[in-house]
């Protein structure tokens, strides 16, 4: 059973879980699954293609799988996944994919400031923390525990390595590796996320090692396949020092700070 307000417009195709919330004035079109336990408030639209997991709070002007901005965009049926236990707060875009084979999607239990927007096709894993006004443009690759503060803007076919930050008011053009701290314009590597490495259990040694590998790639003078080939030879080995290479082996566009 749900509580669905007489004053939100919910067409009847759409699929409404268990024990949801549906404030005066929602907006919901039929092409839409929300699943249990979410809170919808007043102003809220969500659009044909979304499909919502558990758990979700999303408040006033936000709107959900919104047309993507995209010129290639011809009207195909599109999806954008959302996963269970975000929180989108007030004035929030995120668009649908482009095209009919791809999917925008967000994973579980990230949190998106006042006036966030994530354009199509970007992926979003899980626990990532938006601040205000951080505007994300298409195709972009969010790993999971990046932080972004207030004002970022992250263009078009960036890759963001988990467990990074990224400062107030940084414009980001090339890849940000995992671990790291993303600072100033032009955006330069600021150290090591030492403190949210160390509030997830890593040692000292791992953020040690995590930090000699950094320093080939960012103070090493050499090119970023040469740094990789010295990460592997010199740095001990850990799933944190590989999965910065195999980060660093797919960043085709390079990477900031280079």
């Amino acid at each position: 059973m749900s509580n669905i307000s007489d004053k939100a417009y919910v067409d009847p195709k759409a699929k409404i879980g268990n024990n949801v919330t549906i404030y005066p004035f929602a907006y919901i079109e039929g092409d839409v699954v929300i699943g249990d336990n979410c809170v919808i408030y007043p102003y809220v639209s969500i659009m044909n293609g979304t499909r919502m997991g558990k758990g979700n709070k999303v408040y006033q002007n936000t709107v959900l799988g919104a047309e993507p901005q995209d010129f290639n965009h011809k009207g195909d049926n599109t999806c954008l996944e959302i996963g269970d236990e975000n929180i989108f707060r007030e004035n929030v875009v995120i668009n649908r994919a482009t095209f009919a084979d791809g999917k925008t999607v967000i994973g579980n239990r990230n949190f998106f400031m006042e006036g966030v927007h994530v354009s199509h096709d970007t992926k979003v894993d899980d626990y990532c923390t938006f601040g205000y006004g951080t505007k994300v443009a298409g195709d972009c690759d969010i790993h999971s525990g990046v932080i972004f503060s207030s004002g970022v803007i992250v263009n078009a076919n960036v890759r963001i390595g988990g467990a990074c930050v990224v400062t107030s008011g940084v414009r980001i053009s090339k890849d940000v590796p995992p671990f790291i701290v993303a600072t100033a314009n032009p955006v330069r590597y600021g150290g090591v996320n030492d403190k949210l490495l160390k509030a997830s259990g890593a040692d000292d040694k791992v953020i040690a090692h995590i930090a000699n590998a950094y320093r080939l790639v960012f103070h090493g003078k050499t090119s970023l396949f040469d740094a990789v080939l010295q990460i592997k030879e010199q740095v001990p080995d850990g799933k944190e020092v590989r999965s910065i290479v195999k980060f660093l082996e797919k960043a085709d566009n390079g990477i900031i700070g280079q």
